[in-house]
């Protein structure tokens, strides 16, 4: 089996079982989405082929799930996609596929006797719609595409059943027809480009099994609507495309088509200019990174600057953006979307916290988090560091941190405060304010509150950063011995000298001795309120302990609290979430703080590029092919888990290369 960029080929054609488990993605750039697996077979209940970021109802929404798509020759009809339900797949067996592709768009080929067929998905930007091509080969004179469209009309995260208030009437339109099941729903407008029938024969198709929110313990079963039939005769020598909408002027596929195929002409000019900087052979990977980063990047219903955190069911949380923020746009050459997020968010900033997360409608944010607002500031700092834009900083990122220091400093929400030893307190025994956020049966898995280790090298970094820019500023914001008495504290409270590491939370007058991976950042922040003793004990405790092909592990091994596989239903992944799950994202802090500290500095560069590129080349063609999954399992062979593509690991590992290769300089 051949794998090139990311594609895959096998002309005697590729396996059925490990091809269900390989999904793909195509993004709107609004929030939209396509996805599946490369047998468009669905194994979850958040794949579909139009997913589409609504503003009312607000929230994105699977409305065309999939289409049974069929060729007929002859007596003979050969499917291009797959259902699965109990105990039952359809068809039994499905055409040879030999080769899937991701870009410029997804493309799948089959092989059918001598004829080859490609088809090509291709999603739309700013929520226009849905293409999809069939391009035949070594075809017979006439050929019979048959189309049955498959419809859920309901949330992302919910399931469709059959029910009485789906309104079921077609309107015909030339070559298509349009429905709009629910009245506060738009309607879908579906059309092909060449002549063709459409047969009314509303009907529900009843259980739909996903296994991976089998897998996952969830409701795995679902009803979907067939509205009727298309049916389009394709002559010799002609493709065929289908064109799908919520929007009621027609698409006019075959320019849209064309037109969309310049535009990601462009984009890949682009990434292409960007990945240059990289010499082989990371080139290729980092070019793919840079690929999978747009993805993330949208524009919500409001027109304001985000970054999906993760998909398929992350929406835009603030500590997720500000971690990503630097790889996916100010070392990705998009700088310009990194100072408007970074602007936007600080637009966000009550009582000197910043979101958790956004609502779909953008009138209900959370923001019960303590470490979005900190991770502000480290953003700033990378964006200063590759653009050198103080002027803006001054402008509109100054007012946000000095409300937030002071904030803090005084105290605000969730028992945020700041003590006498200039620690930062956040929380208690009940919340969940850190990034170790999961909870079962409404309680903190781990619990966190009280002054946890990253928090407080957070703040340091903060205060430090902070008094540079109002030095230069010409302003005083806090007394300018602070930083030194919460080095000192800082250094009292979590370092354990019999084992050479840093606790993870002082609460209640008790340290938690727990190996876990928050320690890294009182290394790679820019500002680290570490002796080089201290910060050398630190990452040789993560190199013995947590260090993984994948990334760092959230507990070490030999805890009794450790958990190695991600498995069972939300209680049970929740509670090994962060209990040993390995995070990738965790790369990026810990390889830039082996290059502070490395006494050889080609050396650990080599160790950390061989790292990168072992994962990469591997995991990149598994589970969401091209991108860098959420989580893995702490024990080998670590298997992927959570989202198939994660904002933070394609940032952080983006960045990271980065730094490896300007270390070099």
């Amino acid at each position: 089996m051949k794998r090139a960029k990311i594609m895959i080929e096998d002309e005697s054609c590729l396996p059925p079982l490990e091809a269900m488990e390989w999904e793909w993605l195509d993004v709107d750039g609004s929030g939209g989405y396509a996805s599946s697996s490369v047998t468009n077979c669905h194994t979850r209940k958040y794949h579909g082929l139009l997913t589409a970021n609504l503003a009312h109802p607000a929230g994105r929404h699977v409305l065309l799930s999939k289409f049974e798509d069929s060729l007929c020759l002859g007596e003979e009809e050969y499917f291009f996609s797959c259902h699965q339900y109990p105990n039952f797949l359809f068809p039994p067996r499905p055409p040879c596929l030999t080769k899937f592709s991701l870009a410029p768009a997804p493309q799948f080929t089959y092989r059918i006797d001598g004829l080859i067929v490609h088809k090509t998905i291709m999603l739309l930007p700013a929520g226009d719609g849905l293409l999809i091509r069939y391009d035949f080969e070594h075809a017979p004179e006439s050929l019979l595409l048959r189309l049955k469209p498959f419809l859920a009309f309901r949330g992302f995260h919910a399931l469709t059943k059959e029910n009485p208030f789906f309104d079921t009437p077609t309107v015909p339109l030339k070559s298509g027809f349009s429905i709009q099941p629910y009245r506060d729903m738009p309607p879908l407008y579906i059309r092909t480009d060449i002549n063709s029938d459409f047969f009314p024969s509303p009907r529900w198709y009843y259980n739909f099994e996903y296994r991976g929110e089998q897998e996952r313990g969830y409701a795995c079963h679902e009803d979907l609507f067939l509205p009727g039939i298309l049916e389009a005769p394709v002559k010799k020598g002609r493709s065929a495309l289908i064109a799908v909408s919520i929007k009621r002027k027609p698409l006019e596929p075959g320019k849209k088509w064309a037109s969309e195929l310049q535009r990601r002409s462009r984009l890949e000019s682009e990434v292409e200019e960007t990945a240059g900087s990289i010499p082989p052979p990371d080139r290729d990977l980092f070019r793919q990174l840079l690929q999978a980063g747009r993805q993330f990047l949208i524009r919500s219903n409001t027109g304001r600057p985000a970054i999906i955190a993760g998909y398929h069911w992350f929406d835009d949380w603030g500590r997720d953006t500000l971690i990503s923020l630097p790889g996916l746009t100010f070392c990705s050459g998009l700088g310009q979307w990194g100072l408007e997020i970074l602007d936007s968010l600080g637009r966000h900033e009550k009582d000197g916290l910043l979101p958790n997360f956004f609502s779909p409608d953008e009138q209900n944010n959370a923001y019960n988090t303590v470490d979005a607002s900190l991770w502000y500031f480290w953003a700033v700092q990378q964006m200063l560091k590759y653009t050198g834009n103080m002027q803006e900083v001054q402008r509109s990122m100054w007012p946000v941190m000095k409300n937030i220091i002071r904030k803090f400093m005084a105290g605000t929400a969730y028992k945020i405060y700041m003590a006498e030893n200039g620690l930062l307190h956040a929380g208690d025994g009940s919340t969940h304010l850190t990034w170790m956020d999961a909870m079962v049966a409404g309680r903190p898995v781990t619990p966190r509150g009280g002054f946890a280790v990253e928090i407080n090298a957070l703040w340091f970094n903060a205060l430090c950063f902070a008094g540079e820019l109002a030095r230069s500023f010409g302003e005083t914001l806090f007394p300018p011995d602070l930083p030194e008495r919460l080095r000192t504290a800082f250094q009292d409270t979590f370092w354990i000298a019999d084992g050479s590491y840093l606790g993870d939370v002082y609460a209640d007058g008790v340290l938690d001795h727990a190996i876990r991976p928050n320690q890294v950042f009182a290394v790679s922040l820019p500002f680290s309120p570490l002796d080089d003793f201290q910060a050398s004990g630190v990452l040789n405790c993560l190199r013995e302990n947590l260090l993984t092909p994948c990334g760092l592990r959230t507990l070490a091994p030999g805890d009794p609290s450790y958990q190695g596989r991600y498995r069972g239903d939300s209680a049970q992944r929740d509670s090994a979430y962060h209990q040993g799950t390995v995070w990738p994202w965790l790369l990026g802090a810990f390889g830039e703080a082996c290059l502070k500290q490395a006494k050889d500095r080609q050396e650990t560069r080599s160790f950390l590029l061989e790292h990168l590129r072992k994962f990469l080349r591997q995991h990149l063609w598994t589970a969401g092919l091209g991108s860098v999954s959420e989580i893995f399992d702490g024990d080998p062979p670590h298997w992927p888990g959570g989202c198939i593509a994660q904002a933070w690991s394609v940032g952080e590992i983006i960045r990271l290369y980065r730094l490896l290769y300007e270390s070099n300089d």
